[in-house]
């Protein structure tokens, strides 16, 4: 079992950046494909990106590809997403996610097994 906190979330202004950190727990990390999805209010989850286990592979949804680069470090049990330009619809609540995938890129919300609770990312324009 993972349990994945996530933290780095803020207010920042359009065009600003931020930094997302997951944390995970447990001794399998590098066995498990991780993402990142996003929660505008009144809005379904979205995909936002992908990170195959050894972190060899990389996948961003179109609306942040090139503001946006996701990342993980194996020894720490760490994932990350780097935000950049960042945009007044790119606020909303930010999920890590973890699935039993290796070797995979995961774009779909029922491929995953393990949630954190969300961060909360808020760009003023």
């Amino acid at each position: 079992q993972v349990q994945l906190v996530e933290s780095g979330g803020g207010l920042v202004q359009a065009g600003g950046s931020l930094r997302l950190s997951c944390a995970a727990s447990g001794r399998t990390f590098s066995y498990y494909a991780m993402g990142w999805f996003r929660q505008a209010p009144g809005k379904e989850r979205e995909f936002v990106a992908a990170i195959t286990s050894n972190g060899g592979s990389t996948y961003h949804a179109d609306s942040v590809k090139g503001r946006f680069t996701i990342s993980r470090d194996n020894a720490k049990n760490m994932m990350y997403l780097q935000m950049n330009s960042l945009k007044p619809e790119d606020t909303a609540v930010y999920y890590c996610a973890a699935g039993l995938r290796y070797g995979a890129l995961l774009t779909r919300r029922g491929d995953y097994d393990y949630w954190g609770q969300g961060t909360q990312v808020t760009v003023s324009s």
